[in-house]
């Protein structure tokens, strides 16, 4: 037999998905491979026709304690972590005459599934914590030079036929990757166990307690893993490194099915999220169109067609080259429009063949159908450590709105307001959003995004503008320091106001927006967004 290969002669097999467990077991079988196994997974074996060894049998030793103690023996793990090229190593399994263990296939107790079933009973959480799986899967991983251990049914197929071209054996380039994968696997279940008991609330000794999860706070140390899924050509420059990362979940921008295009870049991935993040704020249909992350037009509308000629009506040179985020179906009527633009990636919920056909002649247009999902809580790295917080879900319903002016607004004028209160949300600070209503949706007019004063981003906004201002309407993410940026907003064309209130000049303010004759509204809530 070749250097580094090594024979498989015994198989332990403990499984709690047995998906695709006989097949893989039958193959390993044949090739005279002997099999020992465990309670649920020995009848799984035997009902399939099996042969099957009992892991008591093994031991020496009845399976005990409600199976909490089956595998955890000296015969299971001096079988798989002693050293087969050590002479002491190999003497002291003869001397206690214990048998080689040469292959292990584990998974492990669906901990999480557990523990995220409504009303799962507290002992229950406790009795999913898997003891002797992460132990043999440890052992193996351990000794991977002599003993393979496998974790996942994806991999029963390749390993069945690299060993049948192998007559039997495992080469220790396979060996070394179940390894990894092994250790981490046991990292994610150590670390998934870890984060739902520190959000557990201290039992109360009876059987039947509910497991009451702590719903608010933040960790008290931060554990995640999150496995790569794939490599990107670069960061935000050509010269940084990238890489895209899954929180293992189906849905969410990293995880949105590609269906044609180039390669997505990290600039794209950046982007798509900050449009999929927009437009979810929305329950009617909305397109937002994103250059650098920060929107450059938003509209609604009773189509995603009059949805996207609207938001591009707002800006349609800064349109250029961006990303697009639509909350509804994209439709050929819709894809017609946009294809008339260069747009770099869109992200939507789906698309129609219609849309499909029509976007497949514009090759290197990404398209990205995404399944809802937006992060309860986000973080950023800072030197030294991250910095954690709760995502900004706040909004209007949250919070009472206060009339502050001698003028109360129009309908029309609390629609727009409520319009651009959402919008300015996803602006970088500073940010002042001019915005109207249009054909009775909302539609963002200018936009004044990251300056480093209110005044000038309020200028800046104005300054944007290709639509009319006169009539406009406009959202501040912080309060006035004074009364100049009012003053600039009133002066673009805007008719009323929504700002957070609470500086010690708003009596000079709302003073400033009387003389004026503009509605203002104080939310209470800010939205700076850096």
């Amino acid at each position: 037999m070749a250097k580094h290969m090594r024979l498989i002669t015994r198989a332990l097999l403990s499984v709690t998905d047995k998906t695709g467990l006989l097949p893989f077991a039958q193959r390993l079988y044949a090739l005279g491979v002997e099999l020992v196994s465990t309670g649920g997974t020995a009848k799984a074996l035997r009902d399939g026709g099996l042969p099957v060894r009992d892991i008591s049998d093994l031991t020496g030793f009845p399976e005990m304690l409600d199976g909490r103690v089956k595998t955890l023996h000296p015969r299971v793990h001096g079988g798989i972590l002693h050293i087969r090229s050590n002479a002491e190593h190999l003497a002291a399994v003869a001397e206690h005459g214990i048998e080689p263990v040469d292959m292990v296939v584990v998974n492990l107790y669906a901990f999480q599934l557990t523990a995220e079933k409504p009303g799962v009973r507290f002992a229950e959480v406790i009795k999913n914590i898997d003891i002797g799986g992460p132990s043999m899967v440890r052992s193996a991983a351990k000794n991977f030079q002599d003993v393979a251990i496998v974790t996942a049914t994806a991999d029963y197929d390749a390993i069945a036929t690299e060993m049948e071209a192998n007559n039997g054996a495992l080469a220790l380039p396979t060996r070394w990757r179940l390894a990894k994968a092994a250790f981490a696997l046991t990292a994610e279940y150590d670390t998934a166990i870890a984060n739902a008991l520190e959000g557990l609330a201290e039992p109360d000794g009876t059987e039947e307690q509910p497991a009451r999860f702590r719903q608010d706070g933040l960790p008290g140390a931060l554990r995640q893993s999150l496995p790569q899924k794939n490599t990107l050509r670069y960061g935000e420059n050509p010269h940084q490194q990238a890489a895209v990362y899954t929180d293992g979940t189906s849905s969410g921008v990293a995880n949105a099915k590609q269906l044609q295009g180039k390669e997505l870049s990290y600039n794209n991935l950046v982007d798509l999220d900050a449009c999929w993040e927009l437009v979810s704020e929305f329950q009617e249909t909305a397109v937002a169109i994103i250059k650098h992350t920060n929107p450059c037009g938003v509209a609604t509308g009773d189509s995603v067609l009059q949805a996207y000629t609207s938001a591009l009506a707002a800006d349609p040179v800064s349109a250029f080259g961006g990303v697009l985020g639509i909350n509804r179906e994209v439709d050929g009527a819709a894809a017609e429009e946009i294809a008339k633009l260069f747009v770099e990636a869109i992200v939507a919920p789906s698309f129609t063949p219609e849309a499909l056909e029509r976007f497949a002649a514009k090759k290197n247009l990404r398209l990205l159908q995404i399944a809802p999902s937006r992060a309860a809580q986000v973080w950023k790295q800072i030197s030294g450590g991250l910095l954690l917080q709760d995502a900004d879900r706040g909004s209007l319903a949250d919070v009472e709105l206060q009339v502050v002016t001698q003028r109360q607004p129009t309908e029309a004028e609390s629609t727009a307001l409520r319009f651009a209160w959402t919008i300015c949300k996803h602006v970088k600070s500073n940010a002042i959003v001019y915005a109207r209503t249009f054909e009775g949706h909302g539609q963002t007019v200018g936009i004044g995004a990251g300056q480093m004063s209110r005044v000038d981003a309020a200028r800046f906004g104005a300054a944007k503008a290709v639509l009319p201002l006169q009539g406009t309407v406009a959202a501040s993410d912080a309060f006035f320091p004074f009364a100049d940026g009012l003053e600039v907003v009133a002066s673009a064309g805007a008719t009323a106001v929504i700002q957070p209130g609470s500086s010690v000049r708003d009596p000079e303010v709302i003073a400033a927006a009387d003389k004026l004759g503009i509605a203002m509204l104080f939310t209470g809530m800010r939205h700076f967004r850096h």
